[in-house]
């Protein structure tokens, strides 16, 4: 099959446009079906260091390659993530969790970022928090050497293990924020997701079981052994799972409430320890 970047030709008219100029990559993140075509140029551009750089970089997005993968990094609440291939990439919407985080717990010293995936969660919430003791943890050993990267600025630790096995046990009951990614999208619908995700993102962190709520089950059955008095534990899920969501909560101890953004399309299972009203 042809390929749909300009890059790849050997020759061009006088009058078409330089196989290096905005237009020509505009035109073939557009011919590829790229929504944001002005937008994924200019960030590419800006990230190519030399004329071959830019060629591989445009034929590697217009054939389905996510753009994050392609540039080696995602934006996120103001930081920039850096994502591998095989990592799940942090999505915008994620941004409203830690947020709500960050407003229920602002002198929070303590954070745990389960399914850490990249580590953009824990890495946004010491940004915000300043001295934090922050510790993430993925199942995955590509998202785990991913996550030592960004988060070593705020001297995070990143442990490899399920859940809350891959946690050291002093600690228990020390947690302020435990923010948990958790994958939530029912088993036989993976295979409906866009293909960025479905084709270039583990299964581990998008199969949440047959109602995709296993994962946050296990997690808020085990959560208040380990918040700090007054901790919070934050779950990320969709509209129709979050009356499910918010019964597993209730039902292990915690005070929950769902909290929206219709802006960011985003529904936060939040629960509370009792011990901090």
């Amino acid at each position: 099959m042809p390929s749909l970047s300009p890059f790849s030709s050997s020759s061009s008219s006088s009058s078409s446009p330089s196989p290096l100029s905005r237009d020509a990559v505009v035109s073939a993140l557009r011919a590829a079906g790229c929504v944001f075509a002005e937008d994924e140029a200019r960030l590419i551009l800006d990230a190519a260091d030399t004329p071959d750089e830019l060629a591989a970089m445009v034929d590697r997005r217009v054939t389905g390659l996510p753009l994050e993968l392609v540039l080696g990094w995602a934006e996120f609440s103001g930081l920039r993530i850096v994502v591998e291939p095989g990592v799940f990439v942090p999505r915008r919407r994620t941004e409203f969790l830690v947020e709500q985080a960050l407003a229920h717990a602002p002198d929070a010293s303590v954070v745990v970022d389960l399914c850490c995936g990249s580590g953009a969660v824990g890495a946004a919430l010491a940004a915000s928090l300043g001295r934090v003791e922050l510790h993430s943890a993925d199942i995955d050993p590509a998202a785990v050497r991913c996550a030592r990267r960004n988060v070593a600025p705020y001297g995070g630790h990143v442990h490899e293990g399920d859940l809350f096995g891959a946690l050291p046990d002093r600690l228990r009951g020390r947690v302020g924020i435990l923010a948990a990614n958790v994958p939530y999208v029912p088993s036989d619908e993976v295979g409906l997701l866009p293909a960025e995700a479905r084709d270039h993102e583990p299964r581990v962190a998008l199969d949440g079981g047959p109602d995709g709520l296993d994962v946050l089950r296990r997690v808020a059955a085990e959560a208040p052994r380990w918040l700090a008095p007054g901790g919070c534990l934050l779950v990320e899920t969709s509209e129709r799972q979050a009356a499910t969501a918010l019964d597993a909560f209730t039902r292990s101890g915690l005070a929950a409430r769902l909290l929206v953004s219709e802006e960011l399309y985003a529904n936060v299972v939040i629960g509370l320890d009792p011990a901090g009203g």
